[in-house]
């Protein structure tokens, strides 16, 4: 999961793509980067950490251009280092900087294909670079001084032929404009919006449609799976299906716990699905104990406050703020470890002792991965008094990895491994249990648009992966480098430093 943002505008461009980027940080956290262009000239400025760490006043001033792209980082497998940051660049053909958010599935074999028979060199482990790789093969392949739009498309109709994998991408061409382009699945989202100025029309695409709200765009759609559009430097807007199979299956956890609860994803309303939600597990708890004895329903702040409120209505139950977050620790389900993500816990959410005394509470989260959170904030409840502590989770036990760009960690690392529902509710200490069903929960989604979406990528819940290219050996393989213990490694000092000397992370360079 990270988040993107490419803009084709009449100004400068730095400050709008920094303030998308700055409502885009809940999409990752690990490192921020942008690129901008002016004339024939890139000027890039990346590095780990959070977008107003890694752009100061001093970048800011050299990041020229009306035309640029923007992304935050949230790794999945591989390296964490700043040089992994995005967006990454090539020099040919014209001058290419792309950023992504998703992952490749075939990266590997794309990476032996690119040395032997393209004849190019990968320099991190990013997948990321591969794609850029790819695609400026397939660009150069067209052997135009100047790229039309439809060159640009051609391009992107290779790259889909050859990658696998789920992928919103953003890209800017040096003297031409910004191309976005999503999977043949529409995994990860993709939106485009545009804004008018008294010098023209202005086109935004990104990852949420919350990130063309804060900056006056007009949301006008999602792009389609397989599509691609290119705004060229006068903000004409070319758009073409360059897939030749498409299904739309988005990611059924955005709805769940990625996205901002104020975007729209595929004309979905992100936070009227998790009402519905929310409304499920009423229904749910109804019909399992018609005579309950819930006192309180109470959110596990933040994503979880939609449902639980829906839900409390719907059971006429009292619903409290029963827990108060410290907004200035991350999200503990991007921490690469399990060390970091026990210490995190305590401080980053702390009871409110009078809410739970003598009561019978219901917690609501939006979904249990590891457990690790869960376990400790039932406990916390029982030592500020509650008589008993009920547990909901707004999706189903989550049982399988994800493979489209969700670090999910090792299948043996879930908490609902090997487990039943009523043994994950005893594993975390709850006395009683309830998840979303899988149905329930496409249902509460869906219902924001029937006439689009018949399914999704729910492969964390169910192991089906609508790519088809998916064996035990990839998951595998996928298993060594996402276990706790893979990521347990030297700490890098990429970031170690001062920040006076910055030429690995800033880019000046002039394409003639």
């Amino acid at each position: 999961m990270c988040g993107i943002v490419g803009l084709v505008a009449k100004s400068l461009v730095n400050q709008t793509i920094f303030d998308a980027l700055t409502v885009l940080q809940h999409r990752g956290q690990d490192a921020a980067g942008m690129v901008t262009c002016d004339g024939n000239r890139f000027f890039l400025r990346k590095d780990n950490g959070l977008v107003n760490e890694v752009f100061r006043t001093r970048h800011m001033k050299r990041l020229l251009g009306n035309v640029g792209i923007g992304h935050v980082r949230y790794p999945t497998a591989g390296s964490s280092s700043a040089a992994e940051a995005q967006p990454f660049y090539v020099n040919s053909p014209y001058g290419i900087a792309l950023a992504h958010n998703g992952n490749l599935t075939n990266a590997e074999e794309l990476v032996e294909q690119i040395f032997r028979e393209d004849l190019r060199h990968i320099n991190t482990t990013s997948d990321s670079e591969v794609l850029l790789n790819v695609f400026a093969h397939e660009l150069q392949r067209q052997r135009k001084l100047k790229p039309e739009p439809d060159d640009i498309f051609e391009a992107v109709s290779k790259v889909h032929q050859r990658v696998k994998g789920g992928y919103a991408v953003v890209a800017v061409i040096t003297g031409y404009g910004v191309l976005a382009f999503r999977d043949p699945n529409g995994i990860r989202p993709l939106v485009y919006g545009t804004r008018s100025t008294p010098e023209g029309e202005e086109c935004m695409v990104a990852s949420e449609s919350v990130a063309l709200d804060i900056s006056g765009f007009t949301r006008v759609r999602d792009i389609a799976p397989g599509e691609a559009i290119f705004i060229d430097l006068e903000g004409n807007v070319f758009t073409r299906q360059c897939a030749e199979k498409t299904q739309l299956t988005p990611c059924l956890f955005e709805f769940v716990y990625l996205a901002r609860p104020d975007s729209i994803i595929d004309n979905i309303n992100v936070h009227q699905a998790r009402m519905r939600m929310g409304i499920k597990l009423a229904e749910k708890v109804k019909l399992m104990q018609p005579d309950h004895d819930i006192d309180v329903i109470m959110p596990i702040p933040d994503t979880s406050r939609t449902s639980a409120l829906e839900m409390a209505k719907h059971l006429n139950v009292t619903f409290r703020e029963g827990f108060i977050k410290n907004r200035y620790i991350g999200r503990t389900f991007i921490m690469p470890g399990q060390t970091q993500r026990n210490n995190s816990v305590r401080r980053k959410l702390n009871p409110i002792e009078l809410e739970f005394k003598d009561k019978v509470v219901m917690l609501v989260d939006d979904s249990i991965v590891r457990g690790t959170t869960s376990k400790q904030i039932v406990q916390m409840a029982r030592d500020v008094g509650a008589r008993k502590v009920y547990f909901a989770s707004a999706a189903p036990p989550v049982r399988f990895p994800n493979v489209y760009g969700i670090d999910m960690p090792s299948p043996e690392e879930f908490i609902a491994h090997n487990r039943s529902e009523d043994e994950i509710g005893e594993a975390i200490g709850a006395d009683w249990i309830v998840f979303q069903e899988l149905d329930d929960l496409k249902e509460s989604v869906s219902a924001g648009n029937t006439d689009l979406i018949k399914d999704y990528d729910s492969s964390v819940f169910d192991g089906y992966y609508v790519t088809g290219d998916i064996d035990a050996a990839y998951l595998e393989r996928l298993d060594q480098k996402r276990n706790d213990a893979a990521k347990i490694a030297p700490e890098t000092t990429d970031h170690d430093h001062d920040h006076e000397d910055e030429a690995e992370a800033d880019l000046h360079t002039e394409i003639r």
